[in-house]
């Protein structure tokens, strides 16, 4: 029998793992790069605190020995964030590139109506084409053909 006692107090169990170290300084300057704008959205979020709302995804995964380095970044809302890591969408040239059967409507109404990537004016500050063709090649689901 479970007890429903609001003052019964849930077990507390230490765990030990191993994450991949991941450098703070990288969201920082992705988010400044990109304006704390996600670039498939545009979308600009600031919570009542001003912070912004969307994160530094790693083009090439740091768990796939992707650096914490500007151009392996983007700054993408959360559910894009998500898409990206899952190979559901991709980018070719600033070309957005979408896992056609995977991603619904719903969520494609949320890009850009242009389908190209808000990025960086600053070449130095441009995803570099290495980590773009690793996602293409290695983490995309959809199909690719370069034009």
């Amino acid at each position: 029998m479970v007890s429903e006692s609001a003052n019964e107090e849930r077990p507390r169990v230490p765990l030990v793992g191993e994450r991949w170290f991941r450098e703070r300084a990288f969201t920082a300057r992705v988010r400044e790069a990109y304006e704390n704008r996600c670039a498939f959205t545009g979308l600009r979020i600031l919570n009542g605190g001003g912070r912004p709302e969307v994160q530094a995804a790693h083009i090439q995964p740091v768990a796939r020995s992707g650096p914490d380095a500007l151009r392996n970044g983007l700054a993408l809302s959360g559910t894009m964030h998500w898409m990206f890591d899952r190979g559901l969408i991709s980018l070719d040239d600033g070309r957005l590139l979408l896992a056609e059967e995977s991603v619904p409507a719903e969520v494609r109404r949320l890009l850009r109506p242009d389908l190209h990537a808000l990025l960086p004016e600053a070449p130095e500050a441009r995803p570099h084409p290495q980590f773009l063709r690793f996602h293409r090649q290695k983490v995309f689901k959809g199909a690719f053909s370069a034009q």
